[in-house]
């Protein structure tokens, strides 16, 4: 019976083994995703995404706010201690390839029973003529232990160093998070900052409209008393010039609550914002190329977030098959050990020793398997996260490098439709002081003119929110 019980013991643990090695089958989820070869543009160009934060706001105003918000936004010390936890999940999983080893101080007492094999066993060893006095086995049996234990699971299959490579690859992952947090926060005051500067404009621009409509009032006034103009007239330009006064109120409650925006962004309360005169003396940046797509996902925090958290994924993976595969664990101890507590330093009293063993999971397969499961389909939504985030920072870099373009040529046509808008309008005042015009040619010439003026500086904000996009897009605003 030994001889078969010697036989069964290996073949048991090599099928152990063998029915784990058969659940571990190495797999990966990996994006093949071809990027066109350029964008819009030269390739060999410097990619502004290089460029940092101050070489690409000039504006010292505006590099003040975007670095006030680095040094007290929450979002960036929240991604900063977000950093530390993974930092701190490394270390912890690193340290899961080392022995754990523990200070122990043990006590207890037992007492066996007269008709067990201890209990015997202490009976007939009090009576031995090879013990003394100090050996004798009291009944309760106490057990004093002071020492070190430890418990090292021997890493067989990589299990271990694969948990620890996923820790960093997420580790390396939250640095990308909190680049990409301060790359989103630049952006946002950077369009804030140019759309406060584009309210201060158009409120420039209604203010010098309601002088003239106000004026324009005063002399429709003068001509009804001689008779030239009827209250019909009088009542179309007051109610032009009461429009134009709303639209003030209405611009200086949207210059506010972006004010207030900013102050949010930059930790502070009813601060007030300082900031240059006009957007229209405002100059874009002197390079707006995007570079080639590999810049793209060499540069952009979030693809290179979802590209480590994959790689995160596929070695949770590897984990979650070895799991199936035996384990291998050593737990030695060193020590003093004694029954009695006045014996417990007595050199005779010094121990060690070590105990190995190998278990292989074998009823709780269905629980290993739907945790596999779990992981697998966990790591298609990283592939899938991170294919998407491809595609939306190339549509994102492609709108920026049009939207650029596009609104430069907008603000040419705006400027020449408002130098032919200032023209009818001083023809139509011409044409109105000798009765060739009637008022309603005035109001509406006076009022296309306004229109003009607010959309020329709401262009030129546009194509500041275009080069501050493309910024964004590219990765850049970190540096």
């Amino acid at each position: 019976m030994l001889k078969q019980a010697n036989y069964c013991i290996p073949f048991l643990l090599v099928a152990c083994i063998i029915t784990g090695c058969q659940n571990y089958k190495a797999t990966t989820s990996s994006a093949n995703i071809k990027l066109p070869v350029t964008f819009t543009g030269n390739a060999d160009t410097l990619s502004i995404a290089r460029l940092p934060i101050k070489d690409f706001f000039t504006d010292p105003y505006l590099i003040s706010l975007i670095d006030t918000a680095i040094a007290a936004n929450p979002d960036i010390l929240t991604a900063v201690q977000r950093i530390e936890i993974a930092k701190a999940n490394v270390r912890y999983n690193a340290s899961q390839l080392l022995p754990q080893i523990n200070a122990a101080a043990n006590a207890g007492v037992e007492k066996y029973g007269d008709y067990t094999m201890n209990g015997v066993g202490n009976y007939d060893t009090n009576f031995s003529p090879n013990i003394n006095g100090d050996q004798r086995i009291p009944n309760p049996v106490p057990n004093y232990f002071l020492g070190f234990q430890s418990s090292w699971e021997v890493d067989l299959w990589g299990k271990l160093n694969d948990r620890k490579k996923a820790a960093y690859a997420r580790f390396l992952a939250s640095h990308s998070g909190y680049r990409l947090v301060i790359t989103s926060l630049t952006s946002q005051i950077a369009q804030l900052y140019y759309q406060l500067l584009a309210l201060d404009t158009e409120l420039k621009i209604i203010r010098k409209n309601i002088a003239l409509q106000d004026k324009a009032l005063e002399i429709v006034k003068i001509q009804k008393q001689g008779g030239r103009a009827t209250e019909l007239a009088v009542q179309q330009f007051q109610a032009q010039l009461l429009r134009t006064k709303s639209l003030e109120y209405q611009t200086q409650q949207q210059v506010k609550e972006t004010e207030n925006q900013l102050n949010f962004f930059t930790g502070n309360f009813d601060k007030p914002v300082k900031r240059d005169t006009s957007i229209t003396s405002a100059k874009l940046p002197g390079l707006l190329a995007a570079g080639i797509p590999a810049q793209l996902l060499l540069n952009r925090p979030d693809i290179q977030a979802a590209e480590l958290e994959l790689a995160a994924m596929n070695a949770d993976i590897r984990v979650a098959r070895k799991n199936f595969l035996p384990a291998l664990t050593l737990t030695p101890y060193l020590g003093y050990n004694a029954f009695k507590s006045a014996l417990l330093f007595n050199p005779g009293s010094f121990t060690y020793g070590i105990l190995g063993g190998i278990t292989a999971p074998i009823f709780n397969r269905k629980m290993l398997k739907a945790d596999l499961e779990r992981t697998i389909a966990e790591s298609k939504v990283a592939l899938y996260n991170y294919q998407k985030t491809i595609l939306a920072g190339f549509q994102e870099v492609s709108n920026g490098l049009n939207g650029i373009e596009n609104y430069n040529q907008l603000y040419l046509l705006k400027q020449q439709e408002l130098q032919s808008l200032n023209n009818a309008l001083s023809v139509a005042n011409d044409l109105y002081l000798v009765g060739r015009a009637n008022y309603l040619e005035i109001i509406t010439a006076q009022q296309s003119v306004l229109d003009a003026e607010l959309g020329l500086a709401n262009t030129k904000r546009n194509i500041f929110s275009s080069a501050i996009n493309l910024y964004q897009a590219v990765g850049g605003g970190w540096r």
